[in-house]
């Protein structure tokens, strides 16, 4: 009875593998045709006639080889080559790839076996566009069943890399530099034809620097500091493949590392550098310092605190005081400048994404609160409801925010930062702020009452080292008073919290106008002007609280008869993302763009077709072969008649 109920176990096991195994051939219906088939011909130089035939594919099991000279076709693995003998002549060989499901593709390759000594020799040698350091190499020559490549002939240990009649082979140069190369043409005889020539492998070093194509012998290491280019070791936030390591071993306190460029940069525009950085430590300070390619003693330099802990953010240097007149070709960096590193992990940086940018001169909008920046210190902001009760802020590399180490936990509120300001009753309200900690911990924002029955409308929001902007969408429900308040209660976990850039909006949130100014015409018709006169401001009119440039054509003409301008900085070659709303009386064209406000009078334009339904367009536009500071954003509205409104212009890049 136990050999039956065991021989009725093991029939039961087999049957359910056997269901598990054919629940399991789904893929099969995903497969697809062998791809990319093509086989390479080895010819032995001897005159015999002799051809290894090697096919290769992605996707094939096995292949069926038809040689082409009346033979049988023949059939090998994958991985597996068929020789034949030839007699001088040109042959169409068909390779059949096959694959798994048995689906197939067949390509037919031209054979040419001779005993002559190829001739007419041509090597295309090209570098590889998206790459500076990969060449790729085809050639073409008569009598030619095959070639050899040498890629670097100062190399006596190089295998050469066959090459297919019709094909390219590449390869990846380690450095820049000069390389001679060599190829040789084969036939089916015992003389070869080749050609050697030197190709310049060259990448310049300039901003932006990704690391992904990069010249590693301009990054160099002093002091006992070490540097390389790697794959990237943390992949959660930064996308790059490779990223530049730092290693500040034992040595000098001021060691470091630089980046040499091939050009000196140019700060006339951009006066800030960012990069992408991956710090060990929480508050570490890395110091950023510009250098004269010849003269150390010519440079500029500045320090942030980094927030740290393993993770990966944004740092941006400000050198807007930076001396112009000067050259600047080497990029400097220290981490916690004047202490000696050991070399250990905790010594160990990553830096990616290095760039020139615009320094932010905007100020700050906190919407309906004050001092929403903090560079006012605490006014304004107190704990919990006491006006007499300031809190405390701090004040890093120039930047004031707030900020406590919460050291136990307890109830939420029991540590709080609150701003009252006038909240109405069901109105919905944007709540936006950068918050930070020295660990992943949540925090709790919001909006409500600063006395009984303390009704609020409040989020978790859970906080990390990579300091983030957060926005939040609250309705005030059930409650409002002219003394209510934005709240953040920060008490119920451990850990320090960073709030900075706090502001409050009714409805969405603040306009972006980009690189304008007044883009939302709220403050008027300033700094819009017709035409390029600074003293001919435009018009604009004001509905429903909501404030617009609004002309009306009556004569049809030049575009730019009629006009609405903003002057701005332009660069040339980069690239502007122009959005506006826009709508009319009747269905007509108008011009938008960007260009220059003086001869030869350049520009970038797009002929927009606006109706009477208020709509939101979006141009992508390029500065080419234009830039000036005092460029500007253009509407030209002439040429028709009608009715021209426009709203909430922005200008990006």
């Amino acid at each position: 009875m136990k050999t039956l109920k065991y021989i009725m176990s093991l029939a039961l096991v087999f049957f359910i593998s056997c269901a598990e195994d054919n629940n399991d051939l789904g893929f099969i219906e995903e497969v697809v045709a062998p791809s990319n088939v093509t086989a390479q011909f080895q010819i032995t130089q001897d005159n015999s006639g002799l051809v290894t035939i090697i096919p290769n594919s992605e996707g094939a099991v096995s292949y069926n080889i038809t040689p082409g000279d009346g033979t049988d076709v023949v059939s090998v693995k994958q991985g597996e080559s068929f020789e034949n003998i030839y007699s001088e002549g040109s042959y169409p060989v068909q390779i059949e790839a096959v694959g798994v499901t048995g689906l197939k593709t067949t390509v037919t390759k031209d054979l040419t076996v001779s005993f002559k000594a190829p001739e007419n020799l041509e090597v295309t040698a090209e570098i590889d566009a998206s790459n500076p350091f990969i060449l790729n190499v085809s050639a073409t020559a008569d009598f030619a069943a095959s070639f050899l490549v040498y890629f670097d002939t100062s190399n006596l240990d190089e295998e050469p890399t066959p090459l297919a009649v019709g094909e390219t082979v590449s390869f990846e140069y380690p450095n820049v530099g000069d390389y001679a190369i060599k190829v040789v043409a084969l036939s089916g005889g015992t003389e070869t034809t080749e050609i050697t020539q030197t190709i310049e492998i060259a990448a310049p070093t300039e901003l932006p620097i990704d690391f992904e194509a990069f010249d590693a012998n301009t990054f160099q290491g002093f002091g006992g500091a070490s540097n390389a280019v790697i794959d990237n070791p943390d992949a959660n936030g930064n996308s790059s493949s490779k990223v530049g390591r730092i290693v500040k071993g034992a040595g000098e306190g001021w060691a470091g590392n630089v980046i040499t460029l091939s050009s000196p940069l140019n700060f006339s525009v951009r006066k800030a550098i960012t990069m992408d950085v991956w710090s060990p430590r929480v508050g570490g300070k890395m110091l950023l310092k510009v250098e004269n390619l010849d003269d150390g003693n010519i440079a500029y330099e500045t320090e942030a605190t980094l927030a740290g802990n393993s993770t990966w953010e944004s740092v941006t240097f400000d050198l807007s005081e930076i001396d112009t007149s000067n050259s600047y070709q080497k990029i400097v960096v220290f981490f916690d400048f004047g202490t000696v590193g050991d070399g250990s992990a905790d010594w160990t940086f990553y830096i990616d994404n290095i760039k020139q940018d615009l320094v932010s001169t905007g100020t700050f909008n906190d919407g309906l609160l004050t001092n929403g920046d903090f560079e006012a210190g605490s006014d304004s902001w107190i704990v919990g409801v006491d006006d007499n009760a300031p809190i405390g802020v701090v004040t890093d590399a120039g930047n004031t925010y707030y900020s406590v180490d919460v050291t136990t936990a307890g109830n939420s509120f029991d540590v709080n930062m609150s701003q009252k300001v006038a909240i109405t009753e069901g109105e919905t309200y944007t709540l936006i702020f950068d918050a930070w900690s020295d660990i992943n911990r949540p925090i709790v924002a919001g909006i409500g009452l600063s006395g009984d029955p303390w009704s609020s409308t409040v989020e978790t929001v859970n906080i990390t080292p990579t300091r983030t902007t957060y926005a939040l969408s609250l309705v005030a429900t059930g409650f409002g008073a002219v003394n209510a308040r934005v709240i953040f209660d920060l008490g119920a976990d451990i850990g320090t919290v960073n709030i900075d850039n706090v502001s409050l909006f009714l409805g969405d949130g603040p306009f972006d106008d980009g690189l304008l100014t007044n883009g939302d015409f709220e403050a008027g018709s300033a700094p819009w002007i017709v035409g390029v006169d600074d003293n001919a401001p435009v018009a604009v009119v004001t509905d429903a609280g909501n404030t617009y440039y609004s002309v009306n054509v009556t004569t049809a003409g030049n575009g730019f008869d009629v006009n609405i301008s903003q002057k701005v900085e332009i660069i040339e070659g980069e690239t502007y993302t122009l959005t506006f709303d826009a709508w009319s009386d009747v269905n007509r064209a108008i011009i938008a763009g960007i260009g220059l406000s003086g001869d030869p009078w350049s520009s970038t334009v797009e002929s927009v077709d606006i109706t009477p339904d208020r709509t939101t367009y979006t141009l992508t536009l390029t500065a080419t072969g234009f830039g000036a500071t005092d460029a500007r954003v253009i509407f030209d509205l002439g040429a028709e008649v009608g009715m021209v409104n426009i709203d909430n212009v922005s200008l990006s890049n």
